[in-house]
């Protein structure tokens, strides 16, 4: 992902189609010569913790702040509640067990967990507590079981210490009686209090240290669905209570304690992607040096995770650690694809070759062999002791994110360094350089120590940019590096895309699946974003415009480029089929200031896209076709060389209105592929594809 002070213009352009010839657009398949092999890694994905992709996202926990440290100020998404007669407060209590003032020092749980929240009720009768706001809302759902735990602590103010001269240790405050021990009750309610959904009680004993309490709510089975609730732990009885680590969980995927949310897990899953880059983009590198996404610290209990700075204006709870990375592969069957920090900040700081960097790539070897190490390595043997003892399948690493960024021109020498580090010790791992993207970096480094198996590359453009350059990789030189395409979208619509996005994204798979010996690695940025728009108690939840997967709170949905993504992965053979186009019809974008002064007119590029690809085992053509202008496209289709075909197949297609049609969050399934039976099918035959459309026509072969 880009630096977050990156800003990128972008225009909607309304294109002019014309049709220069009276033919019928004609493309013809040859199935006489065998075409390249799909790489069977093309289609995966890449996440970072942007737009709360984690936190307020997949990652299920429903308590925003649950360590108190999203604001050194304030308890962020935290209020005092007060009901009846009851008077109470709350703030923050900072700091860590050896460096904290005399009078806080004791409530820090671990070095982990430093930061808790203190109520001081002082009256007894009424109700008073804590509420959380959640995620912007907590998600409600009938006949849901949310199982909610916390550390809590309760004890009165006792007289202020005095030193042996008699001077006041602390300062002064009101004696308020140790009235703490007894019923905590903890529920979900509506966030003006009125609807109880699902309650419980603990009971808390006298004690001066912490404990946790553990407890499930379960909602009935006639309520209606909302995000307008709130989680709430309260007392009717004064006296000063401490909090920490609190949490709710809904029912998550696979039902993996620590879990992904069902809804978001399960768009995924129907992708079929093949990989995941993690833990990707800004979120590997941070700020600064210092920042770098710190895997040793993500694993264990989330009593061990005291979370760390983010790269996009939040604090990250690093509960999606690097096992939940790993767990997430497992449980949609694809592979991890990891990136370990190589020394470079976003703020621009890095680490030359050399001895000091020696230490960063001992933690990469350390993270590989978490990874992959049997159980009688060291770090083999702490990720069984998390609960994974099978090692995971690991083939690619990712040396650095963006590191084209850096102007010192380091990373020719650190690439080098690590990846020597890495071949030495796990030679059939294949290494990936982080410089590629000649457009979208500006600056292409020149690797020259060690020539790079792989190399990453980016792209952020707008429709007309993608489908102008759908061939790109088609005279790449095939004796060089192959090519990941690492992070790629069209950015259109905001905060999901449009259909016109969709349609430069479709032409952009085009060129990367026809050149699939080439490209044998790709994953569209950014995964996720959290739609809510900014409220008198939170801010807007995204960062970045033009994303895959939006969703809320209570629900989630595809956008026009998710379900391409989708149809493009689902429907693809192990063979490319060469694939020749006659007639294609053209656009033209409309002149803007800037070419008028230029004197320098747009020129016209295609208006339609395809490949087509052949299952060999099954027989199965798969041919895409991208219809990007406005008007219906009459295709005589041939098929040379071919054996007895279907006379009946299938054809999927994703079409709209209008270009800047798309999905949101009232209304989901606006643009969704629509999938028919065709007949008429042949060895010639003709077929209309609709105004602003993606369609896959599977064509069967009678063997």
């Amino acid at each position: 992902m880009m630096k977050p002070c990156t800003t990128i213009s972008l225009c909607v352009f309304v294109f002019i189609t014309t049709n220069l010839v009276a033919q019928n657009p004609k493309l013809t398949l040859d199935l006489t010569k065998p075409g390249v092999t799909v790489s069977r890694q093309l289609y995966g994905l890449m996440t970072e913790e942007i737009n709360h992709s984690y936190d307020g996202g997949l990652y299920g926990e429903l308590i925003r702040n649950r360590v108190f440290k999203d604001n050194a100020k304030t308890p962020e998404a935290w209020s005092v509640l007060q009901e009846g007669n009851s008077s109470a407060a709350i703030h923050l209590v900072a700091g860590d067990p050896d460096n904290v003032p005399m009078d806080q020092r004791g409530h820090a749980i671990n070095s982990a967990l430093t930061t808790c929240l203190k109520l001081v009720v002082e009256t007894d009768g009424g109700r008073a507590g804590i509420a959380n706001e959640g995620y912007w809302g907590i998600p409600v759902k009938p006949n849901t079981t949310y199982k909610a735990s916390f550390y809590i602590k309760g004890l009165g103010s006792t007289p202020p210490r005095r030193r042996p001269d008699g001077s006041t240790l602390t300062p002064n405050s009101p004696v308020i009686e140790n009235n703490t021990p007894g019923p905590i009750t903890v529920s979900i309610e509506s966030s003006d209090g009125k609807t109880v959904y699902a309650s419980g009680i603990i009971t808390l004993i006298k004690s001066n240290f912490w404990k946790k309490y553990e407890l499930q709510l379960t909602t009935a089975s006639d309520i209606k669905p909302t995000a307008d609730a709130r989680f709430v732990i309260s007392t009717n009885r004064k006296g000063i209570y401490y909090f920490n680590l609190v949490s709710l969980f809904p029912p998550t995927y696979n039902n993996r304690a620590n879990g992904n949310r069902i809804d978001i897990m399960k768009l995924m899953a129907d992708m079929k992607p093949a990989f995941l880059r993690f833990p990707g983009g800004n979120f590997l590198e941070g700020p600064k040096l210092t920042d770098a996404f710190p895997w040793k610290i993500t694993l264990g209990p989330l009593e061990s995770r005291p979370g760390h700075k983010g790269s996009w204006g939040y604090h990250a709870t690093d509960g999606m650690g690097l096992l939940e990375f790993l767990e997430w592969c497992e449980d949609i069957k694809m592979e991890p694809l990891l990136a370990v920090y190589a020394g470079y900040s976003l703020d621009g700081d890095h680490v030359d070759a050399g001895p000091l960097l020696k230490p960063y790539i001992e933690d990469a070897l350390n993270e590989i062999e978490y990874i992959t190490g049997d159980i009688h390595t060291y770090w083999g043997a702490k990720r069984a002791a998390d609960g994974h003892p099978a090692p995971f399948k690991l083939r690619y690493v990712e040396i650095g994110n963006e590191d084209g960024f850096d102007a010192s021109g380091s990373y020719d020498g650190r690439f080098a360094q690590f990846n020597d580090a890495i071949k030495a010790k796990y030679p059939a791992l294949k290494c990936i350089a982080t410089i590629g993207g000649r457009d979208f970096l500006g600056v292409r480094g020149k690797l020259t120590i060690r020539k790079p198996e792989i190399v990453d590359e980016h792209y952020y453009r707008n429709a007309w940019e993608m489908e102008e350059d759908a061939a790109h990789y088609d005279n790449y030189d095939r004796k060089g590096f192959k090519v990941f395409v690492g992070e790629w979208a069209t950015r259109e619509g905001a905060p999901t895309t449009n259909l016109n996005a969709a349609l430069g994204d479709a032409a952009w798979m085009t060129g990367m699946e026809r050149n699939s010996d080439l490209v044998i690695l790709s994953c569209y940025a950014p995964l996720f974003v959290n739609v809510n728009k900014a409220t008198s108690t939170a801010p807007k939840a995204w960062q970045w415009d033009s994303d895959l997967i939006g969703y809320n709170a209570l629900t989630s949905f595809g956008s026009p480029s998710y379900y391409v993504q989708k149809i493009f992965s689902n429907y693809i053979g192990n063979k490319v089929v060469p694939l020749t186009g006659a007639n294609i019809p053209t656009q033209t974008r409309p002149a803007t200031k800037k070419d008028s002064a230029d004197k320098k007119m747009p020129q016209p590029i295609p208006g339609m896209f395809y490949v087509a690809t052949k299952d060999t085992k099954t027989g199965k053509i798969f041919l895409k076709v991208v219809n990007a202008t406005g008007k219906p496209q009459q295709v005589d289709i041939e098929l040379n060389g071919a054996t007895t075909l279907s006379p009946e197949g299938t054809i999927v297609v994703i079409k709209g209105d209008k270009p800047e049609d798309t999905n949101t969050i009232d209304d989901p399934e606006k643009i969704v592929p629509v999938t028919s039976a065709v007949k008429g099918l042949g060895k010639k035959f003709t077929r209309t594809f609709d105004p602003y459309s993606v369609s896959v026509l599977q064509i069967n072969t009678i063997k």
